[in-house]
């Protein structure tokens, strides 16, 4: 290519260096951007609490409490004590919990919700139940979503023997580590059903706690009103066409007017 001479050469320099003062560098944007508030990884800018629904926004909850590291085991360890059946965290932060049964609802706009809003939730999942949608559930957990076990196939535990029982919920264990490299420490038991058997098979497969509900939101509204380390069931909607992320906004208000905020269950239990 034959070079430039002269005043054309001073013109092309000059057009060149206007071109790259108005370049910016791609890092240099997304730096500019987080500066700003606006998340360099959002999948739609400027989106915020207003565009879910909210009126203002929702407040990031208080530091989770610390936990006391385990203590070794001496000699043969025993076996394993029966996990705590919890419908409710005792705690004065004011906070409430979100969760999420069986795995039905696989609405990728509930993904953008809990990325945007930075969302805390905890999934129970049943294998029979999620296991189309194992991609959808990956996606939320990337986002900091709990997975908590919800049994292989969402039969009522209660007066089942302990080779059923352990067989359904181990087997959710296993199924849930090959899929979404987790093996969960909380359970919910279908319907919220239990017995002891259920407590001895839970604590045989690694569960920790028992996670029933202190109140839920049906079609109806919520069973009862929010207080402070509720655990709230976002209950599946079989008979109305409300979407997901519609639903758990309802939850977001009535938690609003309490004072009260979402936390991740995960870092309370």
């Amino acid at each position: 290519m034959r070079r430039l001479r002269g005043p054309a050469a001073v013109l092309a320099s000059a057009l060149l260096l206007a071109g790259c003062a108005q370049s910016v560098d791609p890092i240099e944007r997304l730096g500019k951007k987080a500066a700003e508030g606006v998340h360099p990884h959002a999948t739609a800018p400027g989106r915020d609490y207003r565009h879910w629904g909210l009126t203002r926004p929702l407040a990031r909850p208080p530091a989770p409490p610390s936990r006391p590291p385990a203590r070794p085991l001496a000699g043969h360890p025993a076996a394993p004590a029966p996990p705590p059946v919890i419908d409710h965290v005792p705690t004065r932060d004011p906070v409430v919990f979100l969760t999420y049964d069986d795995g039905a609802e696989r609405d990728p706009r509930f993904v953008d919700m809990v990325r945007e809003l930075r969302l805390p939730v905890t999934l129970f999942l049943t294998d029979s139940i999620a296991a189309p949608g194992y991609g959808h559930f990956a996606r939320l957990r990337a986002l900091g979503a709990g997975i908590g076990n919800h049994t292989l196939d969402h039969r009522a535990p209660a007066g089942l023997p302990y080779a059923g029982q352990r067989a359904e919920i181990c087997g959710q264990q296993d199924r849930l580590r090959a899929r979404l490299g987790v093996r969960p420490r909380l359970f919910r038991p279908p319907y919220g059903s239990y017995d002891p058997t259920t407590l001895r098979a839970a604590a045989d497969c690694g569960i920790s706690a028992v996670v029933l509900w202190r109140t839920a939101l049906t079609p109806a509204g919520l069973t009862r009103g929010l207080g402070a380390g509720d655990i709230v069931l976002v209950d599946p909607d079989e008979s109305t066409d409300v979407p997901l992320r519609e639903r758990t906004v309802r939850v977001l208000r009535a938690a609003q007017e309490r004072g009260l905020t979402v936390a991740r269950l995960e870092d309370y239990v």
